[in-house]
C-alpha cells in the first residue's frame, strides 16, 4: 500500500478515532456508542446483523477491526453477548478501553491471535474493503472462519463496487465487486445465508442522530484545522459521493462455513436475517 494510503488509514482509524473518544467522553456516557459507531453501522443495520448471528446471551462474539468498540458495545447491550475486540490501530485500542472499559487486542485481520473455534460468532464491519489486496481479503475471510466454532456464523458490512474503476475512491481501499465476493466466499469455504442493503434500512432515531451530530461539531471545533481530521473527512466524503452515485453499495451479509460454499441467496440478494 502506498505511504499516502497508509497515512490516510492511520488518520481515519487511528488518530481521529482517539480524538472522537476524547470528545464523546467529555460530552457524557450517552454519546459513547453513537460516536463509536460513526461509519461502522447504524442501529437498524446492527440489529439486522445481530438477528442473523442468532446469538444467545453470554455467547462470545469476536469483533475483527473493532475500531472504537461502538458496535461491540451495542451488541453487548442489546444481546448480552461477550465481545472480544481485535483492532490493528493502537490508538483505537486505547480509545475503546477509555470509552467502554473494554480493551482491544492489537491484531491484524489476516492473522488473528485466537485458537481455532474460539468464538461462537464473529463480525467484521467495514474492514474487508480496507485490505489492500484480494489475497489479504481471502486470508481475512479464512481467519474468520477458522476462529468461529463449527455451526457458528459470520457477519460482514462490506462496501461493494457496482463497477470498476470507481471515480476518486478513497485512499487505501480495495472495494470488491459482487463477483469478487462470490469467488472469495467460495475459496474461503463460506456460504452466504442472507444479504441486505444497509442504505435501504431505517435512519437512526433522533436521539442517536443528535448525539452523533454533537460529537461531529465538537470534534471539528477542537481539531478542525488538523491535517488528520481533514484527511479523515475527505475519505468519508469520497465514500459518500460513491454511495450517492450508485458506484458503491453498503452491503450487510451473514455467512457460515459450508461444504458447498458460494453466494447462497445470490449476488447481494435482499433477504431476512436467518435464524434457527
Amino acid at each position: 500500500m502506498p505511504s499516502g494510503a497508509d497515512d490516510a488509514m492511520t488518520a481515519e482509524f487511528g488518530t481521529v478515532a482517539e480524538w472522537t473518544a476524547e470528545v464523546a467522553s467529555r460530552l457524557g456516557p450517552d454519546y459513547a456508542i453513537p460516536a463509536a459507531c460513526r461509519g461502522s453501522g447504524k442501529p437498524a443495520a446492527l440489529d439486522w446483523l445481530l438477528a442473523g448471528l442468532n446469538l444467545m446471551p453470554g455467547a462470545r462474539l469476536v469483533d475483527v477491526g473493532a475500531g472504537l468498540g461502538g458496535p461491540a458495545a451495542y451488541a453487548a447491550t442489546r444481546k448480552r453477548v461477550r465481545p472480544l475486540l481485535l483492532e490493528p490501530e493502537q490508538a483505537a485500542c486505547r480509545a475503546s478501553a477509555s470509552l467502554f472499559g473494554r480493551p482491544a487486542i492489537q491484531a491484524d485481520a489476516t492473522a488473528l491471535p485466537l485458537a481455532d473455534g474460539r468464538a461462537d460468532a464473529a463480525w467484521s464491519l467495514g474492514v474487508l474493503c480496507t485490505l489492500p489486496t484480494r489475497d489479504a481479503q481471502l486470508t481475512a475471510l479464512r481467519e474468520l472462519r477458522r476462529v468461529v466454532r463449527p455451526g457458528g456464523r459470520i457477519a460482514l458490512l462490506v462496501y461493494v463496487a457496482a463497477r470498476q474503476p470507481l471515480d476518486e475512491p478513497p485512499d487505501g481501499n480495495r472495494f470488491p465487486t459482487d463477483d469478487d465476493l462470490c469467488s472469495l466466499f467460495r475459496r474461503a469455504g463460506l456460504a452466504l445465508l442472507a444479504a441486505a442493503d444497509a442504505g435501504r434500512m431505517s435512519a437512526p432515531p433522533a436521539g442517536w442522530r443528535d448525539r452523533t451530530e454533537a460529537v461531529e461539531r465538537e470534534l471539528h471545533q477542537r481539531f478542525g484545522p488538523t491535517t488528520q481530521l481533514r484527511t479523515s473527512d475527505e475519505q468519508g466524503e469520497r465514500i459518500g459521493k460513491l454511495l450517492e452515485s450508485g458506484q458503491l453499495d453498503c452491503r450487510l451479509l451473514v455467512l457460515h462455513g459450508n461444504s458447498s460454499p458460494g453466494c447462497g441467496p445470490g449476488n447481494g440478494a435482499a433477504s431476512p436475517p436467518p435464524s434457527d
